[in-house]
């Protein structure tokens, strides 16, 4: 099992933390992460894209010409696909993108992410993560201090009022509880900032 420094919101080191290595020090698993990923962001789509089809398009109602004579190509309507304004040949219509994955899947995905994390050493774990007011300025110290830049994702086992309030304002920060925690979240963060409580947490649901 794998140490980890535990900091406090000033960025000193007060302790360590023994990680689950059933959790944190797994060989991660691409192709069911890759899944994982693919259905998170799949989730996201809303499937109302429509285009209408040449039944659907207004006018055309009537022969545009007559059959023969004319020098032209014969027509039935100009609504058909090569007209302007005409109905549209296989476009988008309404649907679902949803996707399945089982279970041992999704905790394994999980599981490949947390340890990607943990194998990259992009995780700073915290003893707690209380703040005095709830303005941006002061987690914009606590995160200063703990040198978490970039893509950051927070995760914590309760949610404060405060911390709450004074995270929403930093751009690529993102605030989670434990019950939230996503494989694409994990994995689009440059920065994992958890708490010693969330790091418990998450080892008794995944462990």
């Amino acid at each position: 099992m794998g140490k980890l420094a535990v900091l406090n919101i000033k960025g000193e080191k007060v302790s360590e933390i023994t990680l689950n290595k059933n959790v944190w020090d797994i060989t991660p698993n691409d192709a069911v992460l890759y899944d994982a990923i693919v259905l998170a962001m799949a989730s996201r789509r809303q499937g109302t894209h429509d285009t209408k089809t040449r039944s659907e398009v207004s006018g055309g109602g009537r022969k545009p010409y007559r059959q023969k004579g004319t020098g032209h190509a014969r027509q039935g309507s100009i609504r058909a696909p090569h007209y302007p304004g005409g109905g549209i040949v296989f476009g988008p219509h309404p649907r679902k993108y949803n996707k399945k994955q089982n279970r041992k899947e999704r905790v394994l995905a999980l599981k490949s992410a947390l340890a990607y994390k943990n194998i990259n050493k992009e995780i700073i774990a915290l003893d707690n993560l209380k703040l005095e007011s709830n303005k941006t300025k002061e987690m914009l110290k606590v995160l200063a201090a703990i040198k978490a830049s970039k893509n950051i994702l927070i995760v914590t086992n309760e949610l404060d009022d405060n911390v709450i309030l004074a995270s929403r304002n930093i751009p690529n920060t993102v605030l989670l509880g434990t019950n939230e925690i996503s494989v694409l979240d994990v994995i689009a963060a440059d920065t994992l900032v958890i708490t010693t409580d969330a790091i418990k947490a998450v080892e008794e649901v995944l462990g």
